[in-house]
């Protein structure tokens, strides 16, 4: 027994895809391997942002990641199930096997879910694209081994220093009241910059950040929030954070950064140990220069600049995990979570909340009245919906604000938010875009019909047509097409001449 291979050892099993629920799910051989769920061709989850940024990218860009063993488990932390199961299918075997094996594993009901994970296991060089065997790439193979088993000596998970006891480090709680205080700076500047207030500015780089992600934009002369960065702050603390720096990313090349340090580094901090210190000595010099980004963000912490010495905070630690990046007592209004409106069919709003952040976010669309320890009062108006209208901020993004905070009390409602609330809003928002205006040409005083029907037919081909009067032989082209109108005019013009 001792001269077989692991390969030999290992059972064969049927890779179960099933729409069906996971108990009653049939394994033919050995219980589900790892990330089964059965009910995803029911209930498709959704892919992290970050997979299409990674797919994206060159096979010698990520075959370089491959080579650290913490990327690699944060990478299979953030594909579905379905793309993890397969992978530990294959990860033990040594030699490649036939596709048609592979396929004869899945499920009947499951073929589609099958089909899309070997398409994106292969945009992501995981598995190779099209070919009759299938095998894990190679480096990715024995860096993912070598971090589920613990072997090696990469220090591509950190390097955990002893700890100082003349001066210690932040506890967990110290931490998260670090990140927390990091984060809702950000958030607080976001929603109050603009608006008359002095809320504490965040450093340069988050500020260019801001703006690049189009989060932020420059209205009558000051940084103010746009529509973008207010479906922003209707997402979770986690998928806000990875909008961030999905847009760090792709300003690292342009600031001549190798974007595999980069990304390794985010890697390498999301399975670290909260509250533990980690030694700078082993980082490269592009992820020694992200220290400072990094902690403009909240995601570390260190005694001063020029330490050796680094602590990840939760929303470091959390970034490849479903566990929450910010602790949930705090009541951060930087994404869902248990609702704190009251809205009345008289517009009136009572919002149960002491945090600044909410009160800065309502005061975007609602008229503020009274303001006690643990109550805001205001009422939604159309001169305060109008203000909202006028930054950017859309009808349905203000609903869709109050229906994700409605408070428990709400939620026995049916409809939740009262109808005659709704529709208002959304009036108001009409009153706005009553009057379009577009720049453009009339094209008009044709000599016949057939040359009218001749030119609108090729301007309606081009998809320039913003209006027509059949009556009157004329209608109006977008600016952007009358050089192509123009110039058929005088083809066919000179044609006939």
């Amino acid at each position: 027994m001792s001269g077989l291979s692991i390969s030999a050892l290992w059972p064969m099993r049927y890779l179960t895809i099933s729409t069906e629920p996971d108990e009653e799910a049939q394994w033919r051989g050995v219980r589900p391997s790892c990330g089964h769920n059965g009910s995803e061709a029911a209930n498709p989850v959704a892919p992290h942002a970050l997979l299409p940024f990674l797919q994206s990218q060159s096979q010698n860009t990520l075959t370089r990641l491959y080579q650290r063993p913490s990327s690699c488990l944060s990478i299979f932390r953030l594909i579905v199930p379905t793309h993890r199961q397969m992978i530990m299918n294959l990860l033990w075997l040594e030699s490649a096997i036939h596709a048609s094996t592979m396929a004869a594993w899945v499920h009947p009901d499951g073929k589609k879910l099958y089909e899309d994970a070997l398409v994106t296991l292969a945009h992501l060089h995981i598995l190779p694209n099209s070919t009759p065997k299938l095998a894990l790439n190679a480096t990715f193979k024995t860096s993912f081994r070598q971090a589920i088993t613990g072997g090696g000596t990469s220090g591509s998970f950190g390097t955990p220093v002893e700890k100082d006891d003349k001066r210690p480090p932040f506890d967990v709680e110290g931490l998260d009241g670090y990140a927390l205080e990091r984060w809702e700076t950000i958030l607080h500047y976001m929603v109050s910059s603009g608006t008359g207030q002095n809320p504490t500015k965040p450093s340069q780089g988050v500020l260019f950040l801001l703006q690049r992600s189009g989060l932020m934009g420059n209205l009558h002369g000051s940084l103010q929030i746009t529509s973008a960065g207010f479906q922003f702050l209707l997402h979770s603390p986690h998928a806000q954070l990875w909008d961030l720096l999905l847009q760090y990313l792709h300003m690292a090349e342009e600031r001549q950064m190798d974007l595999v340090e980069v990304l390794s580094f985010l890697f390498m901090l999301s399975t670290m140990e909260l509250g533990r210190e980690y030694s700078t000595e082993f980082l490269s010099g592009t992820q020694k220069a992200m220290l400072e980004d990094l902690r403009d963000y909240g995601l570390l912490w260190q005694r001063k600049p020029s330490s050796r010495r680094f602590c990840p905070t939760r929303l470091a630690t959390t970034l490849t995990s479903s566990s929450p990046p910010l602790p949930t007592s705090t009541g951060s209004s930087s994404g869902p979570q248990e609702g704190f409106i009251v809205l009345e069919t008289n517009y009136r709003i009572y919002a149960y909340t002491d945090n600044p952040l909410q009160t800065a976010v309502l005061n975007l669309f609602v008229t503020l009245k009274y303001r006690f320890p643990n109550l805001v009062v205001g009422s939604i108006t159309r001169e305060s919906v109008k203000k909202a209208l006028g930054n950017g901020i859309s009808a349905e993004q203000i609903i869709s604000y109050l229906i994700t905070h409605a408070h428990p009390q709400m939620r026995k409602n049916n409809p939740l938010l009262p109808v005659t609330v709704q529709d208002q809003i959304r009036l108001w928002e009409l009153e706005k875009n009553r009057l379009m205006s577009q720049e453009g040409y009339l094209y008009t005083a044709f000599a016949s019909q057939a040359d009218y029907d001749f030119v609108l037919n090729y301007a309606k081909e081009l998809d320039v047509v913003l209006w027509e009067n059949t009556t009157k032989r004329c209608f109006f082209g977008s600016l952007d097409g009358h050089a192509n109108i123009k110039s058929f005019i005088e083809r066919r013009t000179s044609g006939t001449s």
